[in-house]
Order: structure tokens, then C-alpha cells, then sequence
């Protein structure tokens, strides 16, 4: 029944198990693979027909995680998957990014990878095998594929890289970077780290590349026996058409490109092409061509007259030469009542950048497959349409933005200070309000100011650029800060982002088969001069973070309570801490170790609400001297409350040698006092003597406690 086809090796000193023939078979290709314990179904459907009218390769990536594959049930009130999760979307576009490149010109059918999660072991990424399985089944669909691609995970731990290292050993490691290619060429990288040396990045990414190479060979050993025949796909020839193109638009286009501003050059590019569709695409009269190939030729006409110009002359479309960095203006402290604010502009792309400072309420839950954790660093990113001069659906993030905001996340992460030493909830919402060219990197730029504007000690500022390249066979052209016309028409986009002591995030994207180490070497120390130009510039509005905190951001004080004393802080069904909390005004956190956090902006809340936990929580000492409230007089005393939430007799007889006739003549209820305590009575009751000084009249106050020796 089966025609069940496997392969396995020995990958990383885990094996690697790559089977096909059992499940889905009706897929185009279907491939189980498992690493370690960690096994993910990868399918590929490809529609037999091409898809009309459109002038793009109509692919689409799905990676999803179920919760039974680690033993959970959903949490929420329907208890089933429900959207896809930001891991879920960033691993869907990890494998996409690498496969997108190595499909024929001119595929056009509807295709769908789909990589669901069986089962994880909590040890072994399930992202990894997920885009191994992903190469496996395009390679075995008979879809136009001229793949397969390897993928592999480098730690770094105590200067050794480290292949695919266990999700325990993460938190060690100086590196996480996953970097996808061919037998010959690298096709993608995303990573964030520690401030590392550009030669140690390019180790890396070449350690994994050589370190993925047996993987493609399995990859290739289960094709040859599991295969389905190639799909035919003729390309068609445009030659005849690119001719025309030319002979039309291309002095208008070349003409164009010679524009600095964005919206005018874009305005002069539609005049050129619809040049071209009134000369071979007229309403009335005969139609020379399809319209969809007049289309994709008048894209890559566009393409090769910038490519053309920029190996010929060294000149790109805004006139800069290879190496120059857009003009740039760093702003902060825009905004009166955030906490911290940032325009970050560089030539036409610009960041309005806002930093939020929360409490231990504001941490977010992540359920992930590994368990529940909480988060305590959060950057969302939107672009919205105006950014572009468009108009545009406004809603949820999409992959894009999703993607781009994980970038810059990564890129500031490693330069935040411990939590133990800052223990405050940062939130950071970067709103693209131009955009031409590295947003993510303004992003990333932003938030550094915006932080450090806020008060948040970074380690260092932290700057990004991206790159591009252009090459064509032997000639090739690296250009720092690229224009979005330069992202669209190159080859590469290649972010780099980090201090001047090192790199802190590398993401890098390749549109055509992949590219040398001495690309990637060249694009590194390229990026490396632009990043400490940036930083340059972003210094002139701030260098460091700020000594105070806003005005309106939330002071957090830490204290430490014993952990038999955390169930009376918090009292039954939380009647206690809710009593704190709304008689102070402070918000307060209480960890399973006993630690406390309490936050607000008015710092006598933050004062009331410690001495009334600490009250509650902390032993009084014999003799030691407090301050108090009178709280109920009686013929023979006064019961005072000393410590938050004790009371203690003091017994009054006498008051500077005179007998007293009458308690109320020496206290009232609500008076302030100071107290001694003396010890306790056979009921454990609190026995206190009372000498202060009254706090409100100035009054001498002295009390004598009567416990058969009147003092």
C-alpha cells in the first residue's frame, strides 16, 4: 500500500530522518522529517495551470505549530489553534525567503508549502528541520524548483561555533544564526548577537553553509529514488518585446532615473511606461503583445538600466556614488507626556519612533510550544499606506511588518540592561511616516534614541544600514543605504545593524542563486563604515541615555520579602494587596522568590505602599523604635498602630512624673507617635512604651508602660 522512501544520517551527532511515501500522498510532494525527537510534515501543491493576469510568482508559505506536538492543549476559551502566532509568521517567512529565488523564470501556477509541527522534544527548533523538509518535498513535487537548499543554526560559545545548538543551550551561546543555501552559494541569513566581530559573522554564516552541505546530499540521494518527472515550463522568449521596450522608453527611462526625488521620479517612470501600453498595448487598434509580458518586460528594462548605469559609472539614481549615506537628522524628546521620543530621518525614509515604560502588568504572555513565558521587551512596527504617498487597507500587522519589527528587536535586544538591574516592561511602536528605502533600519535607530531618551541605560547606541548589490557575471557593485528602487531592481538586501563595538543583528536576503564570501566580506566592512557613520550622526541628538527618568514614566522600587509571608501580602482571594493597591495608588508585583516590585510615578505611593508590605512581612525587633498612628483610646491606654498592620497596647499612668487622669489628654485618635517595643504579654499580645515626639503639635510625649515596675 506504502512506497515508503527514506533517508538518514548522522547530522550535528543528531540524527536526521527525511521519509516520504506514507503520509499525504496526494500532495505534489510530501515529506516527515525528524530531527532528534522533533518531527514536522512538510507538503507542497502546485496548481496545474498557471494563474492569469499576473506578472509575480503566486507563492505561499504556511508553518504551523500544533500544541498537541509538545503535549498541550490550547489555552483560550475555544482551546483550538487559533491565528497564527509571531513565531509561527516569522518561521513562515524564513522558509520562503531562501525557496523564493531558486523557482524558473517565468512560473506562474499557484504553489503552496505548508510545514506543520508533529512533535517537538523541547530541545531541537522545530524552524530548522521545518525548512529542510521544506527543500525536501519542492525537491520530490516535480514543481520548477532548482533547489534543494540546507539550512542550519551556528551558536557561539566561548569562541566555538557551535551547529545547531539545543534550545537549553541558547542562553549561552553569543550567537543565534540561521543561515539557508545551495551546494554553492549562501541565499539567506537572520541572526541577532552579542557585538561581534565582522570576521566572526562571516565564520559563521560559512560554517553553517559548509555544515548544511550533507543535508542537501540526503536531500538529493531521496530525490533520486522518490522524485515525481519535472513539471515542462517553457520560458517564452521576450526578446522581441524587450526590443521594443527599449526603442520607446528607454531614454525616458534613463531620463527618469536621473531624478533625486522619489515621487517625481516614480511620476516620470508611469509616463514612460504608459508610453509603452499606448505604443503596443492600444485601445483601438491592433495589440502587438500580451499584456502581462509587456509588463514584466518593461519591470526588468527598468532593472537593467539601473544595474547598467551603476557597474558603468558608479553612480546611482539619486546621484551618490557606492559608499555614501543618505543626509541625516536625529531628533528626541519630540512628544511632551511619552516617555520617550525619537525622529529618526535619512534621506527619504523616516521613523517616528515612542518609547513606553511598564510594570511587571505589562509583561506579555507568549504561549509557545516550549510553555508559557513572559516577555518583557515588546517592538511593533507599522507602515502605514501614507508613508509611500498611497492610499491602503488599514489593519493587523502583516508578515511584512511583522518581520521587519523582529528585526529591529533583535537588533536592540542584546544592548538592553538585565532586568534584575532595570525590572520595567519596555514597549517600543515604530510608525514609518516615510518610507524610501530601510525602514527596519530606521527602526532600529529610532529605537535606540527613543530608548535612551526614556532613560533606559543601553549598553551602547545602536545604528542600522542595509545593502545592496548589483551583479552582473563578473562585475558587481556593493552599495551602502540603499533606496527602495535599488532594493527592488538589485540582487541583495543585506541589513547590518549594531554598535561600534560590534554587530548585533545580520539579515540578509539574495533574489538570484546565491552569493561568494567575498560579496559578504566586501558588503560587511562596507556596512561596518556606514553603521559608525550613522552612530556619528544619531550622537549629535543624544549619545547616552538620559540620568532621569520621563516625568511621566513609572518609578520601580524592588524589595525582598520573606516567602512565608508572601500569602499575607497578598491575604485571601487578594483582598490584601488590592486593599495596598488601591489605598496607595501603586501597582505591585510579587515574584515566587519573594521579590516585590512596586512602581508609580508619585513617589510617596511608592513609599506607602513599601512600609505598609514590609509591615505586614517583616519581623518587629525588641526594642527597636517605630513609627506609629493612634488608632483607639481606652482609660488605661492607647493602642497604637506601629507597623502597617500591628497594633500594640501602650499603657499610660504617667506623663513627666504627674499621674494622668485622663488618656485623651495626653493622645488622640490619629495622633502620630514614635514607639518602643517592649516584648509581648502571656497572650502575645504587643507591649509598647511610648517617649516621642508628637509629629503634627511638636508636643514632648512620655508614657510609662505599667507592667508591675512603673518606670
Amino acid at each position: 500500500m506504502f512506497d515508503i522512501q527514506r533517508e538518514e544520517i548522522n547530522w550535528g551527532g543528531t540524527t536526521l530522518t527525511l521519509e516520504t511515501g506514507r503520509i499525504a500522498r496526494q500532495a505534489d510532494g510530501a515529506v516527515l522529517a525528524t530531527y532528534g525527537e522533533t518531527t514536522v510534515l512538510a507538503t507542497v501543491v502546485a496548481a496545474k495551470e498557471p494563474k492569469p493576469g499576473i506578472d509575480f510568482m503566486p507563492l505561499t508559505v504556511n508553518y504551523q505549530e500544533k500544541a498537541y506536538a509538545a503535549g498541550r492543549i490550547p489555552g483560550g476559551y475555544f482551546k483550538r489553534e487559533g491565528r497564527p502566532s509571531e513565531k509561527e509568521t516569522l518561521v513562515s517567512r524564513l522558509i520562503d525567503r531562501p525557496i523564493r529565488p531558486l523557482f524558473l523564470d517565468g512560473w506562474r501556477n499557484d504553489t503552496q508549502v505548508i510545514v506543520t509541527v508533529l512533535t517537538h522534544d523541547l530541545e531541537n527548533d522545530p524552524d530548522i528541520v521545518s525548512m529542510v523538509a521544506a527543500s525536501a518535498a519542492l525537491t520530490l513535487s516535480g514543481v520548477p524548483f532548482t533547489g534543494p537548499i540546507g539550512a542550519a543554526r551556528v551558536g557561539y560559545v566561548k569562541g566555538e561555533y557551535k551547529l545547531n545548538p539545543a534550545v537549553t543551550e541558547k542562553e549561552a551561546s553569543d550567537l543565534d544564526l540561521v543561515v539557508a543555501g545551495t551546494a554553492d552559494a549562501v541565499l539567506m541569513v537572520e541572526s541577532e548577537a552579542k557585538e561581534l566581530p565582522e570576521d566572526v559573522m562571516l565564520g559563521a554564516v560559512m560554517f553553517g553553509h559548509n555544515a548544511f552541505q550533507p543535508v542537501i546530499e540526503a536531500i538529493i540521494r531521496l530525490a533520486e529514488k522518490a522524485a515525481k518527472e519535472p513539471r515542462d515550463i517553457a520560458a517564452p522568449d521576450l526578446s522581441e518585446i524587450e526590443k521594443a521596450v527599449l526603442e520607446i522608453a528607454e531614454a525616458d527611462l534613463r531620463a527618469a532615473y536621473q531624478i533625486v526625488d522619489k515621487q517625481k521620479r516614480y511620476a516620470a517612470v508611469d509616463a514612460a511606461k504608459a508610453k509603452v501600453v499606448a505604443a503596443l498595448l492600444p485601445e483601438d487598434g491592433e495589440v502587438r503583445f500580451p499584456a502581462e509580458q509587456v509588463k514584466t518586460v518593461f519591470k526588468e528594462v527598468q532593472a537593467k538600466i539601473v544595474r547598467w548605469n551603476i557597474l558603468d559609472t558608479g553612480t546611482r539614481i539619486d546621484g551618490r556614488d557606492v559608499k555614501t549615506v543618505r543626509p541625516i537628522v536625529s531628533e528626541v524628546g519630540l512628544l511632551p507626556r511619552t516617555h520617550g521620543s525619537a525622529l529618526f530621518t535619512r534621506g527619504e525614509t523616516q521613523a517616528l519612533v515612542v518609547a513606553t515604560l511598564g510594570t511587571g502588568d505589562d509583561e506579555q504572555f507568549v504561549d509557545s510550544l516550549e510553555g508559557t513565558y513572559k516577555e518583557t521587551f515588546l517592538l511593533h512596527y507599522n507602515f502605514p499606506p501614507y508613508s509611500v504617498g498611497e492610499t491602503g487597507r488599514m489593519g493587523s500587522p502583516g508578515r511584512r511588518e511583522i518581520g521587519h519589527g523582529k528585526l529591529a528587536w533583535r537588533a536592540v535586544h542584546p544592548m538592553l540592561p538585565p532586568h534584575h538591574e532595570f525590572p520595567y516592561t519596555l514597549r517600543v511602536v515604530s510608525e514609518i511616516t516615510e518610507s524610501n528605502g530601510s525602514s527596519s533600519m530606521a527602526t532600529v535607530c529610532g529605537t535606540s534614541l527613543s530608548l535612551m531618551d526614556a532613560g533606559v541605560p543601553l549598553r551602547r547606541p545602536v545604528a542600522g544600514i542595509a545593502m545592496g548589490l548589483i551583479l552582473e557575471g563578473e562585475r558587481y557593485a556593493v552599495l551602502s543605504d540603499i533606496l527602495g528602487d535599488e532594493d527592488h531592481l538589485g540582487d541583495m538586501d543585506f541589513k547590518v545593524a549594531g554598535t561600534d563595538q560590534g554587530i548585533t543583528a545580520l539579515q540578509m536576503d539574495i533574489k538570484i542563486a546565491g552569493i561568494t564570501e567575498e560579496i559578504m566580506k566586501v558588503a560587511l566592512d562596507q556596512a561596518k563604515g556606514g553603521r559608525l557613520h550613522i552612530l556619528g550622526e544619531m550622537g549629535k541628538a543624544l549619545k547616552s541615555a538620559r540620568a532621569e527618568l520621563g516625568e511621566y514614566a513609572p518609578r520601580i522600587e524592588t524589595i525582598k520579602i520573606p516567602q512565608d509571608k508572601i500569602r499575607e501580602v497578598i491575604g485571601s482571594g487578594g483582598k490584601v494587596i488590592r486593599e495596598i493597591v488601591e489605598k496607595t495608588g501603586a501597582k505591585i508585583d510579587i515574584g515566587d522568590d519573594g521579590t516585590v516590585k512596586v512602581a508609580s510615578s508619585d513617589a510617596k505611593s511608592i513609599t506607602a505602599a513599601i512600609n505598609w508590605i514590609k509591615g505586614i512581612a517583616a519581623e518587629p525587633e525588641l526594642n527597636a523604635i517605630y513609627e506609629g498612628t493612634v488608632v483607639k483610646t481606652t482609660d488605661f491606654g492607647a493602642f497604637v498602630n506601629f507597623f502597617g498592620s500591628r497594633d500594640g497596647l501602650v499603657h499610660i499612668s504617667q506623663l513627666a512624673g504627674q499621674r494622668v487622669q485622663k488618656v485623651t489628654d495626653v493622645v488622640k485618635e490619629g495622633q502620630k507617635v514614635k514607639v518602643k517595643l517592649l516584648g509581648f504579654d502571656e497572650r502575645g499580645k504587643v507591649r509598647l512604651s511610648m517617649k516621642a515626639v508628637d509629629q503634627e503639635t511638636g508636643e514632648d510625649l512620655e508614657a510609662k508602660q505599667k507592667d508591675g515596675n512603673a518606670e
